[in-house]
């Protein structure tokens, strides 16, 4: 066997792949439904609370700004092991899922929460005067007219940061969690050869790359034209 066999053998052994194929689909399928768990939760969260630190209040504001501060300081795998194994000295046990979702959603929300903050506060005071000249209420401004003009803004840095929160569903593997890396680390294990990690990241391909591409192009149509 020579040196290019050899490599072949060690990381694109069709055997092994075609063993563990069906243990990385299934991988892929709960690394979707993370995903997507994630994104709504955390940008939803995120533009909540951007929206109530908008109506002034200041013990909710500093309240927000803390929670916002701590989450935007602490690792995301930090988070997990704290949800994982802290919460059921609380008496609520997570499943490795929940903990996951729960986890990267609140990294994902603090963020979020920021970015969405400094598009509103962007918008040009002018704007805000205008549109209550014209009788719209405080609610009304703020929906209406600064919080189409700050999610533009927001497009580019919230797609890049959700990207990078999303591919940390990889970190479910420290509590167990059977999605793509974990599913291929334990076939890793079972077979002695690294090719189901080859399938892995051939998976995070699959899927992640039409997402930056999908995002590359939606920063470029929603860009202000020069």
């Amino acid at each position: 066997m020579n040196r290019w066999e050899r490599f072949l053998d060690t990381f694109f052994n069709v055997k092994v792949m075609a063993k563990y194929l069906p243990d990385i689909l299934s991988g892929t399928v709960l690394t979707i439904e993370l995903a997507l768990a994630i994104v709504a939760t955390g940008l939803l969260a995120g533009l909540i609370l951007a929206l109530i630190r908008s109506l002034g209040i200041k013990p909710l504001n500093w309240l927000i700004i803390f929670v916002v501060d701590v989450f935007r300081s602490l690792p995301p795998l930090v988070v997990i092991v704290l949800v994982y194994f802290g919460l059921p000295s609380a008496g609520f046990s997570p499943s490795a899922f929940v903990s996951t979702w729960m986890s990267l959603a609140l990294v994902l929300m603090a963020f979020a929460e920021e970015i969405f903050w400094a598009g509103i506060t962007s918008t040009p005071k002018g704007q805000w005067e205008a549109s209550r000249s014209t009788g719209l209420s405080f609610a009304q401004t703020l929906l209406y007219v600064i919080l189409p003009q700050a999610l533009r803004i927001t497009i580019a840095p919230l797609t890049n940061r959700t990207i990078a929160i999303t591919k940390g569903t990889a970190l479910g593997t420290v509590v167990a969690l059977h999605e793509i890396l974990g599913m291929a680390s334990s076939a890793v294990s079972n077979s002695y050869n690294p090719s189901p990690l080859m399938m892995g990241a051939a998976a995070y391909l699959v899927l992640f790359l039409p997402v930056v591409v999908a995002a590359r192009w939606i920063e470029t149509q929603f860009a202000w034209k020069r």
